[in-house]
């Protein structure tokens, strides 16, 4: 895959093919783990979201059923975390 220069800032850029290898895109985010040999390795973070805010994004909602899409938008919503 190559080789990675570190900047002055002591900051690296991954190349477009590792990241589409991790399936991560402009603000997702990684995860380094330090492995034996001064190894390390690299993943997408996972997001860490809870069932708690997921049903914390129906909750309050009027009393008519929610469409599909409105249950998939709480669902990808409280998952993330996002506000």
């Amino acid at each position: 895959m190559g080789t990675l220069t570190i900047t002055a800032k002591g900051q690296v850029t991954l190349r477009r093919d590792l990241l589409r290898l991790l399936g991560v895109g402009p603000g997702d985010k990684i995860e380094l783990s330090p492995l034996p040999g001064g190894r390390i390795e690299v993943r997408a973070a996972q997001p860490g979201g809870s069932i708690e805010s997921f049903l914390g994004r129906l909750a309050g909602r009027s009393s008519r059923a929610l469409s599909l899409e409105e249950i998939q938008a709480a669902a990808v919503a409280g998952w993330s975390e996002q506000p």
